[in-house]
């Protein structure tokens, strides 16, 4: 993946409001399905020109959110102990590292958290079991091995922009992968056995 292009295009839509305007819903997910083989940002523009905002705004976020994440998962399999999931139908694994399995998500500063960035830092095992006790009830739901990219602006509090930094995210990435270790994860059990989790950090200001 040409991670610089990436970004570039990632950063053509920062102008635009980042907004929802309703939850992730499986039937605007179709609706949108285009976004996964959509990869300008003027591309994008035009194949939701007829459509009405709040439509619009969900595929502009689901193509941005997508390609963050396309990425992220390209700059972890570009390691030679991350071994990637070849089945893209996966909801649990995206790949392996040192032959643990993990999906992994970005996401943004849980405001839901009621905790400052600093407190966080600190309390890692009780920021991951809130982000699997609130994550969506849509699409990739599951109580499996993760691990959590969080974007943490704290100059803007958008935090939501983090996700174009690609360059940066590579930085933490490889970071992470160059000193793994099993032992450093967070170990959680919701009910069904031993759940392996972990926070990346992706920080500004």
């Amino acid at each position: 993946m040409d991670l610089p292009r990436v970004e570039r295009e990632l950063k053509k839509r920062l102008p635009y409001q980042y907004s929802w305007g309703r939850k992730q819903s499986n039937s605007w997910d179709t609706d949108t399905n285009f976004i996964y083989k959509t990869y300008t940002f003027e591309s994008l523009l035009k194949q939701t020109s007829g459509f009405d905002q709040q439509l619009k705004d969900y595929a502009l976020n689901r193509w941005y959110n997508f390609w963050s994440a396309m990425a992220a998962e390209d700059i972890f399999s570009s390691h030679e102990n991350v071994e990637p999931n070849i089945n893209a139908y996966d909801k649990l694994v995206d790949f392996k590292i040192k032959g643990i399995p993990f999906d992994h998500k970005t996401s943004v500063f849980p405001k839901g958290f009621n905790q400052s960035y600093k407190y966080s830092k600190e309390h890692r095992k009780e920021v991951i079991t809130w982000l699997y006790e609130n994550q969506s009830q849509e699409g990739r739901k599951h109580l499996k091995n993760r691990l959590f990219i969080i974007l943490y602006d704290g100059v803007t509090m958008q935090h939501w922009k983090m996700k174009s930094e690609i360059m940066q995210l590579k930085l933490s990435i490889d970071t992470y992968v160059n000193n793994f270790s099993s032992e450093n994860l967070c170990k959680l059990d919701f009910g069904a056995g031993e759940v392996l989790s972990d926070i990346i950090w992706l920080t500004k200001g």
